[in-house]
């Protein structure tokens, strides 16, 4: 497998370009993007599907600026994918012979319901895990979908509802909607009936730029677009009112100036489908179809998917904290013994244990940067690559857990990040045992440790000189009436 992959991605409305670095056998991280708002299907939908001169030159001089910088990073193998624009177009092969001649780029023309696929085997296995749910891809020209059962790609359908040709048929100043939603309508009546699910997946730009919007809109408290979660019935009034506003309103609604061109029409197929599917919720999905390609060539020999216990991001990260050559030990089965002595104290559940399991796993991500002020990079460092199968609540909760190195909790973070967070209670809870189980390891890595609690006392013994280990406890946040009896054996 190459150690540095390129992912091309011609489609009607943009082209990308993603590199990703391979860490181990299933960890990867993404090392650079690029996009450049080519338009290739400009002008085609009126003229037969045929590419036009100016778009067609447009989307060759990215691609060599593309090859550059694939050159640059001395990538080892690139893959290259165009959807519907091109597979739409009589005269497609001029293009891609001219890019494979003189640009050496090889590019793969798939069809919609393989680009559906695509998109949908990088939502199940990057997303937090969804049983049922349909995805959602909104392209400049196709709006391709994928039925998930059982988190497992079951079909794939392909729908002629892009945001160009949408914007190309019904749009002169203002959208033409009777005339669009009756189009759309036509298309839908395409969709197999099994095609329902309470859940969507937003794959691509526009669902990508509403929930911008939306979280924008809302002061959302965290940054990150993938798996931003919102239900339709505290959403449906913004997606009704970008549908129908002008410049001035979608400025103000929080949309990216770069999205204003096609948003409306978006969003209208993007109700409209919602609307078709009885959906009641949207997970937003920040991978799609350049992912899936990655994956699908990665993942091979195993069926498309991670294997159950893999999260990618967890072991990419280790991946580069294991160049540390730190310590190992019996931390995880330090925390995991605490964790059964205390849970009934502050109601723990399994999702509390799996959450501080995740933490203790990256206690030493901030030694990656400095051992000055570790906790602090750690927060950030776990904040923002921990990418892939957690939802919003999991990553700032690991994070917290990280940043607040024995002291019971960040007063202005907790504040920021409130609405993500469990109650100050639990989150006490966790901090505790993840700085005591820290404790306990640094002091005895390899020794047996006995650890029992009862009335408000937790006794430690094990073949370990205790006199350190008394002062650094001596120093955290002990909750409640806690006591603590250090005894070397």
């Amino acid at each position: 497998m190459a150690r540095r992959t390129a992912v091309i991605d011609i489609g009607s409305n943009s082209a990308r370009l993603v590199i990703f670095q391979k860490t181990s056998r299933f960890g990867f991280h993404l090392l650079a993007q690029h996009k450049s708002r080519v338009r290739i299907g400009e002008g085609a939908y009126h003229q037969q599907g045929y590419l036009q001169p100016v778009p067609m030159e447009r989307a060759y001089q990215t691609l060599r600026a593309f090859a550059g910088i694939v050159r640059e990073y001395r990538v080892t193998k690139t893959l290259c994918v165009a959807t519907s624009a091109l597979r739409d177009a009589p005269n497609r092969s001029e293009f891609v012979e001219r890019v494979s001649r003189e640009l050496g780029i090889h590019i793969r023309v798939i069809d919609g319901k393989e680009e559906a696929r695509y998109g949908a085997l990088a939502a199940a296995n990057l997303l937090p895990p969804v049983a049922e749910a349909i995805t959602i891809d909104i392209g400049g020209g196709s709006a391709d979908m994928a039925l998930l059962h059982k988190g497992r790609i079951v079909e794939t359908c392909s729908l002629d509802l892009g945001t160009v040709r949408l914007k190309e048929l019904f749009t002169a100043g203002q959208i033409d909607r009777s005339a669009a939603e009756a189009f759309i309508q036509q298309e839908l009546h395409r969709l197999p009936e099994r095609f329902a699910a309470a859940v969507a997946i937003g794959i691509g730009g526009t669902t990508r730029a509403l929930a911008r919007g939306m979280m924008e809109s809302s002061e959302y408290p965290f940054d990150k677009l993938h798996a931003y979660t919102y239900t339709l019935k505290e959403k449906q009034s913004y997606l009704d009112r970008i549908i129908t506003a002008d410049l001035a309103t979608l400025e103000a609604l929080m949309i990216p100036s770069g999205r204003f061109d096609t948003i409306r029409e978006g969003t209208l197929i993007f109700r409209k489908i919602l609307e078709h599917i009885g959906a009641r919720e949207v997970i937003t999905s920040g991978v799609g179809v350049r992912e899936g390609v990655y994956l699908h060539d990665r993942l091979r020999k195993h069926k498309d998917r991670f294997p159950r216990d893999i999260n990618p991001s967890i072991v990419s990260i280790r991946d580069r904290i294991d160049i540390l050559d730190l310590p190992a030990g019996n931390k995880r089965s330090i925390g995991h013994t605490l964790f059964s002595l205390f849970a009934d104290a502050f109601g723990g559940t399994k999702w509390d244990e799996t959450m501080l399991m995740h933490a203790l796993s990256l206690s030493d991500i901030g030694k990656m940067l400095t051992i000055y002020k570790e906790h602090h990079h750690a927060f950030y460092v776990a904040l923002h690559e921990l990418n892939y199968g957690f939802t919003h609540e999991e990553m700032v909760l690991i994070a917290m857990i990280l940043r607040s190195k024995g002291k019971k909790y960040d007063k202005g973070l907790f504040k920021q990040y409130k609405l993500l967070l469990p109650s100050k209670k639990r989150l006490k809870w966790l901090i505790f045992l993840h700085t005591l189980t820290l404790i306990i390891h640094e002091n005895a890595p390899k020794a047996k440790v006995k650890m029992r609690y009862r009335d408000n006392l937790l006794k430690i013994e094990g073949d370990f000189a205790p006199y350190l280990m008394r002062e650094q406890i001596g120093q955290i946040y002990l909750p409640g009436k806690l006591m603590v009896d250090i005894t070397a054996s």
